[in-house]
């Protein structure tokens, strides 16, 4: 039951994570750099994007099962098998529909699209099944060669967007935000969705009755409508008040909310922590 639930969870995710991406790509701002490259190689092979990413990825894949096969998981072979060719479904079905008429749209499209490609990245990799075999290189250089893991992920990132711009992928802004940036927004769609979503999921798996389950749909909903609501209010009143600050203001108010930032995060993850070996000492103790 819990495996089953976990696996729903990440094929969201999945599908949420190729929305956002064909999104970027239906507003010309540019995708991550993976996608980036397959889209500029597949077309100038003229192959589909998703039989292309598929082969790209099994060769990853292989990389992977050499190296440090503990990085495998099932949410990596969804991931490398569907996400090419959902952003191409979704490219293909709002292509019709989506015409980029000003730079307005523009914006609005790197928005939307970044906030759902990070939200889908949060509740897949949530369940722990598994990363994308792009997302596993990072952290076996890191090891291998005994660097930093965010110095590895950036000398990949900006190798592969090298590549695609090289190769006519669509390489644009919101390519370099989700190379440089995309960890904050993911860690906070940890704290605010995907976590509290599997705990709901394992509790409602270690009692599955239609009373648990309608409790845990409605904690998910509240916390997925108090994220979105304080997340707005939160901007809305930043807008509101940045426009009169003095730089010395401005630096301030930009230690304290890095700093509330970094607190809340540690926060998170010691919470998260203690969730986890209470659940092992009660599985231990059930077995």
């Amino acid at each position: 039951m819990l495996f089953v639930l976990q696996s729903l969870v990440s094929f969201a995710g999945i599908a949420v994570l190729s929305l956002g991406a064909a999104i970027l790509r239906l507003g010309s701002v540019g995708l991550d750099p993976f996608t980036a490259i397959n889209t500029g190689l597949s077309a100038k092979l003229n192959v589909d994007l998703g039989v292309f990413q598929l082969g790209f990825n099994f060769i990853i894949f292989i990389f992977i099962v050499l190296l440090d096969r503990k990085k495998i998981g099932f949410g990596t072979i969804m991931n490398m098998v569907l996400v090419g060719f959902e952003i191409q479904f979704f490219y293909e079905s709002f292509s019709n529909f989506f015409i980029l008429t000003s730079t307005f749209v523009s914006i609005a499209a790197a928005i939307i699209g970044l906030l759902l490609f990070t939200l889908g990245s949060s509740l897949y990799m949530g369940p722990g099944l598994g990363v994308a075999p792009y997302d596993a290189v990072a952290p076996i250089l890191s090891k291998k060669f005994h660097i930093k893991y965010k110095v590895a992920r950036i000398i990949q990132d900006l190798l592969f967007m090298a590549g695609a711009f090289y190769l006519g992928g669509p390489v644009g802004f919101a390519t370099i935000i989700i190379a440089f940036f995309a960890g904050p927004l993911i860690t906070m769609w940890n704290k605010r969705v995907s976590y509290p979503l599997v705990r709901n999921v394992k509790e409602f798996a270690a009692e599955p009755t239609p009373k648990s389950l309608g409790n845990r749909l409605v904690a998910a909903t509240k916390v997925g409508y108090e994220a979105v609501r304080k997340s707005y209010e939160e901007t809305f009143e930043i807008q509101k008040e940045m426009t009169g600050f003095s730089d010395e203001e401005l630096q301030n108010r930009i230690k304290v909310a890095k700093q509330n930032y970094q607190d809340a995060e540690r926060v998170a993850q010691n919470s998260q922590r203690q969730y986890e070996m209470l659940e092992k000492e009660r599985e231990n103790r059930n077995e």
